[in-house]
């Protein structure tokens, strides 16, 4: 029984309940001289005690998330681990800032990561016509250094999307901007021995959204885009979890064999990369990648031998090379109007 679970939570109140009730019941029936009955019923209201004190601190670490597990209570979990605090999915908060954009900070059960996580409903969502429809997701990731928030300051969004779908050039969809940095530790979305970022990206987040908002399961539900080492990250993710992202938009990855200035150990760098991937048996899945020309950061070379690596396998390689533009959000956001609608394509409609 998880220490954050409700089950352990109802036990607990049910156990004070029976404490106070069995006290109450039981004051003026003990047996034995004075000497004896006033120690056991000293022992009644330290019990009724411990299990109200214990009730109310574990109502408040599933609020605050203070501890994730025994172990993490205990002091048993691994000592090199990350150790981040916050509210687990099912209680995290949300809370409404412009554009419709909702935030909320909570940390994963399996990661034991805690970040913020941005989400935009469309429309659509709220209108009472579409109350028990759900809708696919599109999972956006920042690059490094960057935040959630640059997809709204730099990247337009969620305007851009929503004039995609009032074009009926995409479908409306929930947008989850999140946190690929948990701490301000960059790992390329990979799970290091201490620090499970892609376990966040693929299991932690997903809960989140599930449990809050009316999301399409499956993989035909959920899409992921991203630029620069998100982009990185949104080339990978389909072909490590087929069963969370149906499909990957990749816009000026990082190099797609891996950044040894990311990950120092060139065995996990290799077998985490999109390149190690694709040439070992992958799933079918899809993947959009751009850049551009003039980009020295994310040189079209770069997607050249991903393609060729991908030849005869079962991912399908859509790609984009422009003539101009820098490794910046004005090349980025350039490919919206192509990368996001084919997207949206690739998943299920609303339903």
């Amino acid at each position: 029984m998880g220490l954050t679970s409700t089950s352990f939570l109802v036990l607990l109140a049910a156990l004070t309940f029976v404490a106070m009730a069995m006290t109450l019941l039981l004051w003026g029936r003990v047996p034995g001289p004075g000497w004896l009955r006033w120690p056991l019923r000293t022992l009644m209201i330290v019990l009724c005690q411990v299990t109200a004190i214990a009730t109310v601190a574990t109502d408040i670490n599933n609020s605050y998330g203070l501890y994730a597990s025994w172990g993490d209570l205990l002091g048993t979990v691994d000592a090199n681990a990350t150790a981040m605090t916050g509210p687990p999915p099912k209680r995290a908060k949300f809370t409404e800032a412009a554009n419709g954009v909702r935030t909320t900070y909570f940390r994963g059960p399996h990661s034991h990561l805690a970040g913020r996580v941005l989400v935009w409903t469309p429309p659509e969502y709220a209108d009472r016509a579409h109350r028990g429809t759900h809708f696919p997701v599109i999972m956006l990731l920042h690059g490094v250094p960057g935040a959630p928030e640059s997809w709204i300051e730099q990247g337009g969004m969620p305007g851009t999307f929503a004039q995609l779908v009032r074009q009926r050039a995409a479908r409306p969809a929930i947008l989850v901007m999140p946190v690929i940095d948990p701490g301000g530790e960059d790992t390329d979305c990979t799970d290091t021995p201490h620090r499970k970022v892609a376990r966040w990206l693929a299991d932690d987040v997903p809960t989140l959204i599930a449990q809050h908002f009316r999301a399409l399961p499956g993989p035909r539900g959920t899409g992921v885009m991203g630029i620069s080492t998100g982009g990185f990250c949104a080339a990978r993710l389909p072909m490590q979890y087929p069963k969370v992202f149906g499909a990957g938009v990749a816009l000026d990855p990082d190099p797609l064999s891996g950044d040894a200035g990311v990950l120092s150990d060139a065995g996990l760098r290799e077998r985490t990369s999109p390149m190690w991937l694709v040439a070992h048996h992958p799933p079918p899945t899809s993947l959009f990648l751009g850049t551009s020309a003039q980009d020295p950061d994310s040189p079209p070379s770069y997607i050249e031998e991903f393609v060729k690596a991908a030849a005869g396998t079962d991912v399908k390689v859509t790609t984009r090379i422009t003539s101009g533009g820098g490794h910046n959000w004005g090349t980025w956001t350039a490919f919206f109007p192509q990368a996001l609608p084919w997207l949206s394509d690739r998943l299920d409609a609303p339903r």
